[in-house]
């Protein structure tokens, strides 16, 4: 099947085979063809999102040598990038959701290390629920959990969660593919609506398990998807692949937005880009506190970004940035329309 025939399935509403994602995927950069993708996943995204972008807000809440031992991540203990224990004050953690609140993003999330203790982590969610105003949409970026702490999330004030079957999930961490699944299933089965992403993409990873995974995210039926690349940590044991470009990241996030359907409609890519958004990624991140990509204990002026440089970033690749609380966690909010 032609590259064109496969754009015109996918904008059409229909679901792209295996087969025909990767073709996608195997289209050469800067060919004729690679720019029909990457203009077909703009449409898509607009056409699903009603052509709104979204800026959501991160916290991290805590720093520690995390015995999970994602070898991407700066909090894996194998990797000795952080040695102690640190966690942001509770009223520190709280002014740090106004903040995002008080500049417009449209969703808080709150983020803690995959060891981080669960009932501390849903204490401090409903003191800063609290202190929030009462439309304003929180995530949740923890680690896996169970039925009844899905519950809990849900009780604490949380729309949804982030949780991604990540690339070399099981090899380049420590966390069966089984579990991450259990636990996004968990918290659809109590109304939390799941955000996931195709991440984090190094140039070692092959074109079929790009397509596992953009399945995988397709089969959640998230909020959205999307693609994020693997920023390399100095001195650990993934460093040496180096970093996928952000061209050929615009490319593989278009491809994610072309395999999904208009029932999902956002599409991510971190960090955030021009080229991505110009592509069809309608959601960035902004990041305080700690960040699994930084070698910093405080991400802000440094790897993180505002919510202002965020909206500078969907100025120039001219999208409009929603004002008020997230659509994205909300479902039935779009109508969903394929391009006619």
């Amino acid at each position: 099947m032609k590259v064109t025939e496969i754009i015109k399935k996918s904008l059409d509403g229909g679901e792209l085979s295996v087969e025909e994602i990767a073709a996608l995927f195997c289209v050469p950069l800067f060919s004729d063809e690679s720019g029909l993708v990457l203009a077909a996943s703009r449409r898509k995204s607009e056409a699903a999102s009603e052509g709104s972008a979204e800026i959501h807000g991160q916290v991290g809440m805590n720093i520690a040598p995390c015995p999970k031992n994602c070898k991407f991540c700066a909090f894996a203990a194998v990797n000795g990038v952080f040695q102690d224990k640190k966690e942001l004050p509770l009223e520190e953690v709280i002014q740090r959701a106004k903040n995002f609140e008080r500049d417009g993003a449209n969703a808080v999330f709150l983020m803690a290390t995959g060891d981080y203790p669960f009932a501390k982590f849903a204490e401090r969610s409903r003191e800063v629920r609290r202190a929030l105003q009462p439309d304003t949409i929180m995530i949740a970026n923890v680690g896996d959990f169970s039925y009844d702490e899905a519950k809990t999330l849900k009780e604490a004030g949380y729309a949804g969660v982030y949780h991604a079957v990540r690339l070399g999930e099981g090899k380049d961490t420590s966390i069966p593919v089984e579990r991450r699944m259990e636990t996004i299933r968990h918290a659809k089965e109590v109304g939390l609506r799941v955000g996931t992403c195709l991440e984090p993409v190094g140039t070692e990873h092959s074109i079929q398990e790009l397509v596992e995974k953009t399945v995988i995210t397709r089969e959640i039926r998230p909020a959205y998807s999307g693609a994020a690349r693997r920023i390399p940590l100095p001195g650990t044991s993934l460093a040496a692949h180096g970093i996928v470009s952000e061209a050929r990241m615009a490319h593989i996030l278009a491809v994610v937005r072309l395999a999904l359907g208009y029932d999902t409609p956002a599409n991510c890519t971190h960090e955030p880009n021009v080229a991505g958004a110009a592509a069809g990624a309608n959601l960035f991140w902004a990041e305080s506190g700690s960040n699994p990509r930084d070698t910093h204990e405080e991400t802000d002026a440094q790897r993180g970004m505002t919510t202002k440089i965020c909206r500078v970033y969907f100025e120039e690749a001219e999208w409009n940035t929603l004002s008020g609380p997230s659509r994205f966690y909300r479902e039935h909010s779009y109508t969903q329309n394929k391009i006619g």
